[in-house]
């Protein structure tokens, strides 16, 4: 079946946007691979199925995700066909609600964030509710803190992200056996108590060049921990994301650009 997609990014989150018909499965994770290819296919750190009211996130190893951030901002800016508005959505994590602005700017309603351990399915050695963590990994003993946006996160501080070894510890964290669906892990470097430098290890994917639920989380645990504003700008290796959250109880919003690539038609 011959189907029409789109190639879009937000700040160089990369995706494959598909209109999904809702009486077909979606495609296996095989096909999803072959798709998912830099070189032999249209290539994506996550392939999104646009369906009824909602959408799927699926990682280009195949696996699904329960949400997005940056994904969530894509769907809304080409179901919106560049017309200013509020939409609403529905994903695995639940309803989300965006805002389009003009020129491909949009915020989303990530919820509320869930710093329980069982929200992440992640096997503490206390039973307690704790800022943070340690788990002994074959490269090294790591501290973090964890948090749900619908999705898992863990949260490493570091003194430079530049340094940081997303691709050794990011890898083996996110793989972890303590973490029972596994974990999206972040690298933050606090510059102020405005801003942040984030670089993030996405499970299923690996490095990419931003992670919106990863922002979210950053500056969750930060604000958790008493270092960081209300508002707070997050550098990632593809641009700016803004956070906004005002504390437990409050839902975190997020914007940032959104970026439609090309257009095209394939066989799926």
């Amino acid at each position: 079946m011959q189907l029409k997609f789109v190639k879009m990014h937000g700040i160089g989150n990369d995706f494959m946007l598909v209109e999904w018909p809702p009486d077909r499965p979606a495609p296996s994770p095989e096909r999803i691979r072959a798709l998912g290819d830099r070189r032999l296919g249209v290539g994506f750190d996550s392939l999104l199925l646009i369906q009824v009211g909602g959408y799927r996130v699926f990682n280009s190893d195949g696996s699904e995700a329960e949400q997005c951030g940056n994904g969530a901002r894509c769907v809304a800016a080409h179901i919106a066909g560049g017309k200013p508005g509020e939409i609403e959505l529905v994903s695995l994590a639940g309803p989300v609600t965006a805002r389009v602005d003009e020129g491909g700017v949009v915020a989303v309603n990530l919820g509320q964030p869930d710093f329980r351990p069982e929200a992440l399915q992640f096997e503490a050695e206390a039973e307690a509710e704790s800022d943070n963590y340690q788990l002994e990994l074959e490269s090294a003993q790591v501290e973090f803190g964890i948090v749900s946006m619908g999705n898992p996160h863990a949260v490493i501080a570091v003194d430079s992200v530049d340094d940081a070894r997303v691709g050794i510890i990011g890898a083996e964290l996110a793989d972890h056996p303590a973490f029972a669906e596994g974990v999206n892990v972040g690298f933050v470097e606090q510059v102020s108590t405005s801003c942040l430098r984030l670089r993030v290890y996405e499970r299923g994917i690996g490095e990419t060049l931003a992670c919106g639920t990863g922002a979210a989380a950053a500056v969750a645990i930060g604000r958790r921990h008493g270092t960081l504003d209300r508002q707070v700008a997050v550098e990632l290796p593809g641009g700016r994301l803004d956070v906004e959250w005002s504390g437990v109880g409050a839902d975190l919003w997020q914007t940032g650009q959104t970026t439609t690539v090309y257009e095209g038609l394939i066989e799926i």
